[in-house]
């Protein structure tokens, strides 16, 4: 199915970029001293971070409509393949979208004059990150039972993680308490990991230990509510 809408989807995903791009790299970035590079080199790996969460989570959004209100995800149980098949098969796609977003913005990144290396633990935070939040998606669509409260859920968790979690700016400038409460997101470990890596420096063992224990905790989460759905 993304097969036959690539083109559309590629175009679709180079839009937020290269407005983030040009309000905050070559606008606003060119009065902000990081005193490590410029304001773009360290906005990009945030991008990637913010897109890669956004794009595989709203991935699952669909599987919402088809359990509330299709009644079509019931098709799924009665077929002859194993429920943790389901799970990975849709979370998967869901990181294939993330990726191949990500991969947009990296080039758009490297046209507007950003600099910063792409090494394989680069991508395979970038996956890290979109299977997270693929899974976050995939539970809370089949958990929530309405289509009010799954915008409320990109309101409340997504927008302010959005904002919030090393993306625009370093999260060392928060007071203390949101400090501690953001480091405890995956979105901020993610996008301090992307700039370490970016820019060349060994990454923080913590910030991958973090990201691979929401992985797993995220899937068992996943793989116990597609159970439960099928009893």
């Amino acid at each position: 199915m993304l097969k036959h809408r690539m083109i559309k989807f590629i175009l679709s995903r180079m839009v937020a970029p290269i407005l983030y791009l040009v309000a905050f790299g070559w606008g606003l970035g060119r009065s902000i001293n990081t005193g490590s590079g410029s304001y773009l080199d360290f906005l990009v790996p945030g991008i990637l971070a913010l897109n890669s969460m956004n794009i595989a989570f709203n991935s699952l959004s669909p599987l919402h409509g088809e359990r509330v209100y299709h009644k079509s995800i019931e098709e799924y149980f009665t077929a002859p393949i194993n429920p943790l098949s389901f799970v990975i098969g849709k979370i998967l796609a869901a990181i294939l979208r993330g990726m191949i977003s990500s991969a947009i913005i990296i080039v758009l990144a490297y046209l507007f004059g950003a600099n910063f290396m792409i090494t394989p633990l680069f991508l395979l935070v970038l996956i890290l990150n979109c299977a997270i939040f693929a899974e976050i998606g995939f539970y809370a669509a089949m958990t929530i039972d309405s289509y009010e409260d799954m915008g409320r859920f990109n309101t409340y968790i997504l927008m302010p993680m959005s904002f919030l979690c090393g993306t625009f700016f370093s999260p060392d400038k928060l007071p203390k308490l949101f400090y501690y409460f953001i480091h405890a997101l995956p979105l901020t470990h993610t996008s301090l990991l992307l700039r370490e890596i970016g820019r060349g420096a060994p990454p923080e063992l913590l910030s991958v230990l973090v990201l691979l224990l929401y992985t797993a905790v995220c899937f068992w989460l996943c793989a116990r509510v597609t159970k439960k759905a099928q009893q």
